[in-house]
């Protein structure tokens, strides 16, 4: 299927974002009004564009949220949160939306009403960086301060946690020196999760998603300020600051190869993304390169005559059409509401400091301690009201384990939940058909009977007073 390419740029509100032909260049559509900080833009389930503005907006606390729906040429829907939004993101299945403030705080949106789920005090320092796991279950977050947490999103969506405004930490890295750059996750790769991040210290850290365990670090001779992994999961792709591109197999084994066709005096690779025509990158020289993935050279460039592009997207040919026009059946597959709520259900949010727990302090744990040992060591601990640093770390650890086999639990109920609400729909619906059937067959039958002692009556026949 035809593919367009979205871009934007930080530099002015006046640049907006221009939505260009992915074999050609030319542009397709402009949208006015628009400048988005780096990793500020999304696309939720290629119908809907979100971007976080720069610039206020007639906002009184600074920030605010545009909204577009590609099929309706028409003015953004403008939200206006809190504080000024700085990156977005948004699960696969479009259900959340979640923003990260300069504060610290995280936010976490409901996108088809609208209501704000969650805020709390995510980092100390303002975030840079924020997704989600590939199927909604985990929230990953990264900071100026050199922090990436991993939050239970079974956790932060907790009614009761919700109400004591808290939220725990699954676990976190401290292991960048300098502010995080980028994140990228998959689940491809030997059905298990990883997640790397980057930093301006030049390196990469590839780490389990669930358990926060560093698998690997890789260095570089520059600052990587975009990291991204192909969805099959094999390969891995960094753009440096000097406008580099370094591929790399997850095995590591072979020397990266190194790609350069951005401008390396002129500024670093902004924004990477993957379509069906290969890699996309863009730098603060202007460009545009889209690069072939099995020889790795440039198949197309292009020039972004408005500025630099910070954020890039991609998204069906298809999707711009109006739904009138669209051939597919479904006119309204997802709906979004309007605005986005400016404050939570409830009012109050902690502003309290998140006791962490180093991740290799009770990594050291799991492999120290069996689950049932842990506990009761932690039982004899607080039976001799010895609450030691370790019986706090095992307590944790025994906290985490608990929180995994929930969230694996819980899929399987919802799975399970699905399949049983398909069948009643089935069960009602064929219950349904025979009851009408069974309706339509009597209402004949009284029918007939009616008319047939009319004509009985009217005709003065002897079957007048059989009947009778």
């Amino acid at each position: 299927m035809a593919e367009a390419l979205v871009v934007c740029s930080n530099k002015s509100s006046a640049t907006g974002i221009t939505i260009m032909e992915m074999k050609t260049g030319e542009q397709i559509l402009h949208i006015p009004t628009c400048a988005s900080p780096p990793h500020g833009l999304c696309c939720l389930r290629n119908h809907f564009l979100f971007a976080s503005q720069i610039h206020r907006h007639g906002s009184v606390g600074g920030g605010a949220i545009f909204m577009w729906h590609l099929n309706k040429p028409q003015p953004p829907l403008r939200s206006y949160p809190l504080e000024a939004i700085g990156p977005l993101s948004c699960t696969k299945d479009g259900v959340y939306l979640s923003g990260g403030a300069l504060s610290g705080n995280a936010y976490i949106w409901e996108v088809s009403s609208g209501k704000l789920l969650k805020i709390w005090r995510a980092h100390h320092r303002s975030l840079t960086c924020m997704l989600f796991s590939d199927d909604g279950s985990l929230f990953i977050s990264g900071s100026e301060d050199g922090m990436i947490c991993v939050w239970s999103m079974i956790s932060l969506l907790d009614v009761e946690v919700s109400d004591s405004s808290s939220a725990s930490v699954l676990h976190f890295s401290l292991e960048h020196n300098t502010p995080i750059t980028s994140l990228s996750t998959t689940s491809s790769v030997s059905s298990s999760s990883i997640l790397v991040s980057s930093s301006n210290d030049g390196t990469c850290k590839v780490s389990d998603l669930v358990l926060g365990r560093i698998i690997r670090t890789v260095v570089y001779p520059q600052a990587i300020t975009e990291v991204l992994l192909h969805p099959a999961g094999q390969i891995l792709v960094c753009g440096s600051l000097d406008g580099r591109i370094f591929i790399n197999k997850l095995d590591f084994e072979d020397q990266p190869v190194e790609l350069q066709g951005h401008n390396s005096c002129s500024g670093a690779v902004t924004a990477l993304t993957f379509s069906q025509s290969g890699l996309v990158s863009a730098s603060e020289d202007c460009t545009i390169c889209i690069w072939d993935v099995t020889t790795w050279t440039i198949t197309q460039k292009f020039n972004h005559q408005k500025g630099a592009v910070t954020n890039l997207a991609v998204i069906l040919r298809s999707s711009l059409l109006p739904v009138a026009n669209n051939n597919r059946k479904v006119s309204n597959p997802f709906r979004v509401s309007s605005s986005l709520d400016k404050y939570p259900q409830h009012d109050k949010f902690s502003k309290e400091t998140i006791t962490l727990i180093p991740s290799s302090s009770y990594c050291s744990l799991i492999e120290s301690f069996q689950s049932t040992d842990s506990c009761q060591q932690i039982l004899n601990l607080q039976s001799q009201k010895e609450w030691t640093p370790a019986a706090m770390q095992m307590k944790v650890e025994t906290c985490i384990k608990s929180r995994i086999w929930a969230l694996k639990m819980t899929k399987h109920v919802m799975e399970m939940n699905r399949h049983l609400q398909t069948r009643l729909l089935d069960l009602m619906q064929s219950r349904f058909l025979r009851c009408t059937e069974t309706d339509e067959s009597h209402t004949t039958k009284r029918r007939k009977k009616f008319f047939l002692k009319s004509s009985c009556k009217d005709s003065g026949s002897p079957l007048q007073d059989e009947h009778q």
